[in-house]
């Protein structure tokens, strides 16, 4: 089965370069293109993943577009021919997969869009170097669970012990973890140590200057 892939470009030469990028590839396949997101969603296609232009000329706003694009449930990647560190920032915030640039090889187009239908980060150079400056990303990126699973055991709880509060399996919390840890790595504040998470949290308010870790 091939993933199915939509495209949102308003450049028609780049579109057409992509296209025949993915539809090359054994495992993938363009199945929608448009130039505007309306005009993407009034197709009614079934999609795995979608390749979002991040600035197009309807002047609709990254975060407008990824809004719209996420009713599908479907990972959003975006990609750029600019250095719009503002407007990455705003796609990070709005629930981006990540960044690739049109100028990358296409063996890295394809790569990227790999990662974005197995639902990675797509940490591009770019990527990683506009959300350092946004020290609100990991936060707003923590999903509740991940926020409530970070809470207990920055505080100093077993993964057992967060485990029995949550209702969930010790597997899952660890899940939690490993996801957490990923996500703060990609933000430039990495987290290795139990220590380092509970000054992560305490540095996005999921914890209080009062809750010391326990041994």
């Amino acid at each position: 089965m091939r993933a199915r892939i939509g495209i949102i470009d308003d450049h028609p030469a780049v579109m057409l370069g992509v296209v025949s990028i993915l539809n090359a590839q054994p495992d993938m396949i363009v199945t929608a293109t448009a130039t505007t997101v309306p005009e993407l969603m009034s197709h009614g296609e079934y999609l795995d993943g979608v390749l979002l232009d991040l600035k197009l000329a309807d002047e609709s706003t990254p975060s407008e577009n990824i809004r719209r694009i996420s009713e599908l449930g479907v990972p959003i990647l975006v990609y750029t021919s600019g250095d719009r560190p503002s407007l990455i920032r705003e796609a990070a915030r709005a629930g981006a997969a990540g960044m690739i640039r049109k100028s990358e090889l296409p063996a890295d187009i394809v790569g990227a869009v790999r990662s974005m239908i197995r639902g990675e980060v797509v940490a591009s150079a770019d990527w990683a170097a506009a959300i350092d400056f946004d020290p609100e990303f990991v936060r707003v990126h923590l999903s509740p669970r991940e926020a409530e699973v970070l809470g207990h055991y920055a505080a100093g709880e077993t993964a057992e012990r967060v485990a029995s509060l949550l209702y969930i399996s010790r597997e899952t919390v660890l899940d939690h973890i490993r996801r957490i840890r990923a996500k703060y790595a990609e933000a430039g504040r990495a987290a290795p140590t139990k220590i380092d998470l509970h000054l992560r949290a305490l540095e996005d308010g999921l914890l209080s200057a009062s809750d010391d870790i326990q041994a």
